[in-house]
């Protein structure tokens, strides 16, 4: 997949947001645009001088890095359209960088970080009071583990390995005790 051949790849690729499960849908895109080296300018936008008096002013580097930039920014911006279901596809419709487009979606369909911390509050919650019941398999234990975390992680929230170890052993832990000393 060449960096510079986003138009010639194929629509499969694209991920499509129907309006549902954004924050899985957010996280596919963010690793494509990673891929064509188009996250920093999505996540961050870019300063266009589009005031043609200002343009005039920059240098030919500058003015060659601007266009380029916008150019970057054209494919970023196509790639969400091409993303998005007929009936997400008009809410973005009139936003003119990938930017503007991908944090309109982001505070629709994730909330604003006040909505995100309060839907972190549940699953936080879960993953804290973890223990394993005794008459619980080890693998359903681990993917009820792994569905909490992936769910905290989704809304943007790290977990290190540490710490996840850690919930797991002492979730786990009583357990392993409890088995031993049959």
């Amino acid at each position: 997949m060449s960096g510079n051949n986003i138009i010639g790849s194929s629509p499969q690729n694209v991920p499509i947001f129907t309006g549902l499960n954004y924050q899985f849908w957010g996280i596919k895109m963010k690793t494509l645009f990673k891929s064509y080296d188009l996250w920093d300018l999505v996540e961050n936008g870019f300063v266009d001088l589009a005031d043609p008096k200002q343009a005039t002013r920059l240098t030919a580097a500058q003015r060659n890095e601007l266009k380029e930039k916008k150019q970057k920014d054209a494919k970023a911006l196509f790639l969400i359209q091409q993303a998005l279901d007929e009936a997400v596809f008009p809410r973005v419709m009139d936003v003119s960088t990938s930017k503007e487009a991908w944090d309109l979606l982001q505070e629709e369909y994730q909330g604003s970080s006040r909505v995100v911390t309060l839907k972190l509050q549940t699953p936080r919650r879960e993953f804290e009071n973890l223990s394993m019941k005794s008459s619980e398999a080890t693998q359903e234990f681990f993917s009820k583990v792994t569905s909490i975390v992936n769910q905290i992680r989704s809304l943007g929230e790290e977990l290190t390995n540490q710490k996840l170890l850690r919930r797991f052993c002492e979730a786990f832990l009583p357990n392993l005790i409890m088995l031993s000393q049959r």
